[in-house]
Parts: C-alpha cells; sequence; structure tokens
C-alpha cells in the first residue's frame, strides 16, 4: 500500500509518522529462520521494526538511477581525451535542488561561530569562505568582496570561495543538524542550542547532550529502554558531496526523453536540444543557463540582458532539468567527490564508478570502546587489514602508481615538464559558471583544482547516498 503525503510535508513529520506507525504495529512475528518470536521478550528479545522506506532529507531531490553513457558528447576542444565514452551505472540516490546558497553557508557558520567559536576559534576561521576571489588586479570588484557572501541582496546566490575540504565539511555539519533535529521533534533528545551532537557519536553512545527519553528496549538483559540505532532507520544517511558519475547523470536528466528502455536523444546539455536558447514558442531565445556568450560579453545589451546575470543568479533562476535541478548548467561550477586523474575513464569501476576512497576503521581503545575527538566526531584509523583485491586501503594512489606520495601538489612548486599540478589533493569540478564559454556547460566536461584552493566561480551542492530500493515511493 502507498501512502500519499502533502508535497509540503516535511521530512521529519514524515519520520515521525512512519515510526509511531512502526510502533503501533510491533506484533510477534515468528522469525521463518528460527521458529522464535521477534519483539518478544520471551523468546530473548530480537527487534524487528517496521520500516517503509528512506525519506527524503531536507532540500533533497530523489534521483532514480540507472545505465548512461558518461564522457565527452561533444568535440573534446581542449585536446585533454580526459572523459571517453563508456557505459557505466549509477544508483539511485538524492541530490540538492539547488546550489547550497551564501543564506545556507551563514547559517553553518553562525552555527560553528556559537556552539565552537569561544573554544575551538580556528574551526570558525577555516570555515570562512574565501571572499578575496573576486578580486581581478585589473578589474573594480571591491563590492562583490565586500557584500557578495553577506549582504542579503545575495542571499539566494550560490556561496562561492569555497574550497573541496570546505564544501566536505559543511556536508558533514548538514549530516549532524538534519537528525539532531529528527531526534529533537521525536522527544528524544532535549532541544540544546549548545550542545555538540553528532550522528556518529550518537549511534556509538557517547553523545553527551542531555537525553530526553529512549526506545523500549526489549531485550532482558538491558534496562528497559535503548538509544535509536541505526537498525531503527529513523536517521538519514550522510549527506556528502555527489560522485563524478553522479552528478554528470543527474545533470543529463536522461528520463525526460526515455521510452522503456530506449533513450530517444543523446544530450548535450542538461535541456533537449542543441543550443543555450529556448526552442519552445512562449519562450523562444531566452536563455537556458547563465554562462559568458562571448568575450566582454557577461550579460548582454541593456534592456534586453540574455541571461540576467552580471555574475551569478540565484539558485532557482533558469528551468529545472527533468529531475528537478537547477542551475546543473552554468552559474557556478560544482565540486564532486572525485580525485582527478585524466585515465580515470580507463581505471574506475562500470557500477557506481569513483575514485577517492580512503578506507578506514574506528579508532578503538584498549577496552574495544570508539574514541571521539574535541569536536565530538569518531577517531578513525587507516584500514591495514590485507584485502584479497587489493594490496593497500589507500584506493588513490596505489591504483595509480605513486605509492610513495611523491607528487603531491603541496610539496612541490609547479615546473613545467618536470612535475604535475595532478595529486591526491586534486579535485574534479563540474558544470561551467558564469564567466565559462559555453563548452564547459556540457555536464560530460571536467576539470579539477586542489582541494584547498577556491575560486569565484566554483560552489558545490550536496548529495545523499539512497538504501534499499532504487525505485522509491
Amino acid at each position: 500500500m502507498r501512502i500519499q503525503f502533502p508535497s509540503h510535508c516535511s521530512v521529519y513529520s514524515l519520520v515521525l509518522f512512519m515510526t509511531i506507525a512502526g510502533l503501533s504495529s510491533c506484533k510477534k512475528e515468528t522469525s521463518p529462520t528460527t521458529g522464535w518470536n521477534y519483539n518478544d521478550p520471551d523468546h530473548g528479545g530480537f527487534e524487528v521494526v517496521s520500516y517503509q522506506e528512506q525519506q527524503t532529507g531536507p532540500g533533497l531531490v530523489f534521483i532514480e538511477g540507472g545505465t548512461f553513457v558518461m564522457g565527452n558528447s561533444q568535440d573534446d576542444v581542449m585536446y585533454d581525451w580526459n572523459n571517453l565514452r563508456r557505459r557505466v551505472t549509477v544508483s539511485s540516490f538524492y541530490m540538492d535542488e539547488t546550489e547550497v546558497r551564501n543564506l545556507d553557508y551563514i547559517e553553518y557558520l553562525f552555527w560553528t561561530s556559537r556552539v565552537l567559536g569561544g573554544l575551538y576559534p580556528e574551526v570558525y576561521r577555516s570555515a570562512l569562505p574565501d571572499t578575496l576571489v573576486w578580486r581581478d588586479p585589473m578589474a573594480y570588484n571591491e563590492p562583490f568582496v565586500e557584500n557578495y557572501l553577506r549582504h542579503p541582496a545575495y542571499r539566494d546566490y550560490p556561496v562561492v570561495g569555497v574550497s573541496w575540504v570546505q564544501a566536505s565539511r559543511y556536508a558533514d555539519w548538514r549530516t549532524d543538524r538534519v537528525n539532531e533535529m529528527i531526534l529533537i521533534r521525536r522527544g528524544i533528545i532535549d532541544f540544546d542550542p549548545e550542545s555538540l551532537f553528532t550522528t556518529e557519536a550518537y549511534y556509538a553512545g557517547l553523545y553527551e547532550g542531555t537525553v530526553r527519553r529512549n526506545l523500549p528496549d526489549m531485550d532482558p538483559r538491558g534496562t528497559g529502554e535503548r538509544r535509536v540505532r541505526q537498525e531503527d532507520g529513523i536517521l538519514l544517511p550522510r549527506y556528502r558531496l555527489p560522485t563524478e558519475a553522479e552528478w554528470e547523470f543527474a545533470a543529463l536528466g536522461l528520463i525526460g526523453n526515455t521510452v522503456e528502455e530506449r533513450i530517444l536523444e543523446g544530450r548535450v546539455y542538461p535541456w533537449a536540444g542543441n543550443t543555450i536558447r529556448s526552442s519552445e514558442r512562449k519562450t523562444r531565445g531566452i536563455f537556458m543557463a547563465n554562462v559568458q556568450r562571448g568575450r566582454g560579453d557577461m550579460m548582454g545589451v541593456a534592456g534586453n540582458l540574455n541571461d540576467g546575470g552580471e555574475i551569478t543568479v540565484p539558485v532557482y533562476s533558469y528551468w529545472p532539468n527533468d529531475y528537478g535541478l537547477y542551475n546543473m548548467a552554468g552559474n557556478v561550477n560544482e565540486w564532486v567527490k572525485d580525485v582527478y586523474r585524466p585515465l580515470s575513464h580507463e581505471d574506475v569501476a562500470g557500477f557506481r564508478p569513483f575514485r577517492g576512497n580512503v578506507f578506514q576503521t574506528l579508532d578503538l581503545n584498549a577496552n574495544g570502546e570508539p574514541q571521539i575527538d574535541s569536536l565530538g566526531r569518531l577517531v578513525y584509523k587507516p584500514d591495514t587489514i590485507q584485502r584479497r583485491n587489493y594490496r593497500s586501503p589507500n584506493n588513490i594512489g596505489y591504483l595509480d602508481g605513486d605509492s610513495l606520495s611523491v607528487i603531491q601538489g603541496d610539496s612541490l612548486m609547479y615546473n613545467y615538464g618536470v612535475n604535475t599540478l595532478i595529486s591526491d589533493e586534486a579535485r574534479v569540478y563540474k558544470g561551467g559558471s558564469w564567466k565559462d564559454r559555453v563548452y564547459w556547460i556540457n555536464p560530460g566536461t571536467r576539470r579539477f583544482l586542489n582541494e584547498n584552493m577556491s575560486t569565484n566561480d566554483i560552489g558545490f551542492r550536496c548529495a545523499m547516498t539512497r538504501v534499499g530500493s532504487p525505485i522509491g515511493y
């Protein structure tokens, strides 16, 4: 049975409804494997909660996965040959409807300053975007340096000046705030503006905030109550940056021109057609993305601005693609999770392709208990267990032959023909921007930048893994 909810129904209300429904339907079902009852303290207390499907987190859109041809769909005018076409499969996932806005990032800065700024001011400072990315030695851009991030006129514009590392930390913070609010609204923990809640620490039993109430525990060894567990399905998976394959798949939005298993027409851009202007009768000639039309032409002629933006534009500008995602072409480039290598198309897997794995395990103390750092995060260490199919847990460098990390970008000054800018710190960004030519808004194009650097034309959006059925409701 499918339950329809109004589109404005919040994820928290939905999670609360599903959980209450699950608790009310708990009955003594019998295990088909052992014959013992589930949810029965007299039969050992093994608990199986009712679960429907994963809920959609705040700001996210469901992206149904599938197979597609990943790679360049136009002439490689840069002659990089770094994204040759190949067929891959992407699992279903969730992605932000828009790029992360200045307002969203300021909320993150405010929380960081309020909760951590007193004891750990360096954490707040490390989260600040670089507003000086707007400076140009031969242009007057100081108004953007002073106003773009914090002035309310730009609150709905995409945040820029954020490095890959900063974007990843924002995603971690967002995960914890969303899951913290889920528990607060369920009445499980008290609302504490100063608490340092992290999802992992809560799961590990290391959260030191005020627990208002726990769930009933049917385990006869326990006290009759317990904390929320992963098996309850109440808390959401983590927000993160999308992989390159996920981003490219979502940008193309091929569900809009697919009949059964046939893709009727390939796409050069996130919309049908081979031009960046609308071909619809009522909107003919209107630009579909915020790009630079030609040298020195950032927005067209006064009285008839072609894309409505001198620099970036608000995140809900233009039409969304067939997945409902805005500005997957132009406006700002977007960080993705992958480490850059020019030949990734020859190396990565055909299923959920990704380059950049660093495998880790929990760092346990002498009693076998997990440890947390001063910011409430679990501490990890490299996974040194030998596996059958790879020799090292670091899947970035060892597959490329630089096992000694001899080409780290931070340790050597770039010398043309001697060393390279490509290292394990080189991260992919995609999508084209307000100051890029049309070539770069093709989803198959790719560029890279050091993960600690930022520019005035790179932003980001978050993604979330879909667990369970790839189809959804």
